[in-house]
């Protein structure tokens, strides 16, 4: 009688936690960096505009477009 090879057993990896004190500078560092990200292609022009002239508009003219935001 054959007797049937019982499969190896697996050792399951130790997962590990991330504290909220390890993700909490990131998550800071990435929410700002959206954000000016959101200013610069959405409110970045006319009356609101903190860099003077047309260049950052003409930068991101065609971005803004495509993300929907009007320009003209």
């Amino acid at each position: 009688m054959a007797h049937p090879i019982a499969p190896a057993a697996t050792a399951t990896p130790a997962i590990t936690p991330i504290s909220l004190k390890t993700i909490a500078p990131w998550a800071a560092f990435v929410g700002v960096l959206l954000l000016t990200l959101l200013y610069f292609v959405g409110a970045e022009e006319g009356a609101t505009a903190l860099i003077s002239g047309e260049n950052v508009h003409e930068w991101l003219h065609d971005g803004r477009h495509l993300l929907g935001f009007p320009c003209h």
